[in-house]
């Protein structure tokens, strides 16, 4: 593989390597203003606690040599998903480079667990690396395999974005005017349904597996369906959904961790939403329509589906409907699954995250 672009950005980077280190900076790695929501912005959030520190924001589409100082003057340096030039960048010995990942939990395999290609550069990144940050003990492995790193550097403090769940929230406000925004009885239940995206292009097209008219008629009375698409399947989406069919569409709504707070049940299939959603504790489906051809042709995954998901796995609509109906559910599953993807539960994870750094 040619990495002549990822060798250039990290040769920029390295005339700067010698710039002295200041111990109260900080750098956030990210592509936009937007991708500094989550991880990043509650470990700056933690870090501001603590005393007077200086953030840098360092874009990785923009090309600046300040900005490379700044980087590399920096002692702390924090990133939320890959970035390749990492395999050639020259760190000084006493910045120390933090992968906080924007996932929790080990679900579909990803990286270099199934992407052998890849291997090489990810050990690359992961020699750059100091400290890959996890939710739990037991996936230490996977993402060992994944990022091609040692275990040694990868610690399970948590992810810091998920302490926003236990801020205090005011749910059922939340869900109220959620409802009312939409023109929505705020007595209806929520079932949220997201989708993930399929290599195999006919199955992206989920309304022709989801009956929504079918759902309306059967729970309408009681459920609103609340519809978060991938953005990759948004185009197939449409052309089977009844112009008198009633549900949300909240593809674009900005918090997905506010739907999954106010919404009442989670309908989903492969999606690593469900390692999320499992610690609120509430009921989650999974419509595997295409169970036979995922499993066989997709990335697979580091369980076995049928045995360790939270949640009855139904193949139709038809049953997806009775499982509502009837209650089918077992909650018990839902605390036993989480346990296996996080050591703690409980809102410190920034604060365990920067306690460690700064020890």
């Amino acid at each position: 593989m040619s990495y002549f672009k990822h060798k250039l950005y990290g040769f920029l980077f390295n005339l700067f390597n010698r710039t002295n280190i200041k111990n109260n900076r900080v750098s956030f790695i990210i592509d936009s203003n937007e991708s500094f929501k989550g991880n990043l912005e509650y470990i700056k959030k933690e870090f501001e606690k603590r005393g007077d520190f200086d953030f840098h924001f360092f874009y990785k589409d923009k090309l600046s040599f300040s900005s490379f100082k700044l980087l590399s003057s920096s002692k702390y340096i924090f990133l939320n998903d890959n970035f390749f030039p990492m395999a050639f960048m020259n760190f000084k010995e006493d910045n120390t480079v933090v992968q906080l990942w924007h996932a929790p939990g080990a679900s579909k395999k990803f990286g270099g667990s199934v992407d052998i290609e890849s291997r090489e550069i990810l050990e690359m990144i992961s020699k750059n690396t100091d400290f890959l940050i996890v939710t739990s003990d037991n996936i230490k492995q996977y993402y060992s395999e994944a990022f091609q790193m040692p275990e040694n550097k990868i610690k399970a403090l948590g992810l810091p974005r998920m302490d926003y769940y236990f801020k205090n929230h005011d749910v059922n406000k939340l869900k109220q005017d959620f409802l009312r925004k939409y023109g929505i009885s705020d007595d209806k239940k929520i079932v949220l349904y997201a989708p993930t995206f399929r290599d195999e292009e006919k199955y992206n097209n989920v309304f022709n597996y989801f009956d929504l008219e079918k759902f309306n008629e059967n729970l309408g009375d009681d459920y609103i369906l609340a519809l978060r698409l991938h953005p990759k399947i948004k185009n197939f989406s449409n052309e089977n959904i009844s112009s008198k069919s009633n549900y949300i569409d909240v593809s674009d709504f900005e918090s997905e961790q506010e739907l999954m707070l106010i919404s009442d049940m989670l309908i989903t299939d492969y999606s690593s939403i469900m390692i999320e959603y499992a610690i609120l504790n509430k009921p989650i489906i999974f419509f595997t329509y295409d169970f036979d051809s995922y499993i066989s042709d997709e990335r697979g995954f580091y369980y076995d589906f049928k045995t360790t998901v939270p949640g009855p796995i139904v193949y139709s609509c038809d049953k997806l409907i009775d499982v509502v109906k009837n209650n089918e559910f077992d909650t018990s599953k839902l605390l036993s699954f989480a346990k296996t993807q996080f050591n703690e539960i409980d809102g410190e994870s920034s604060k365990r995250v920067v306690d460690f750094l700064l020890k």
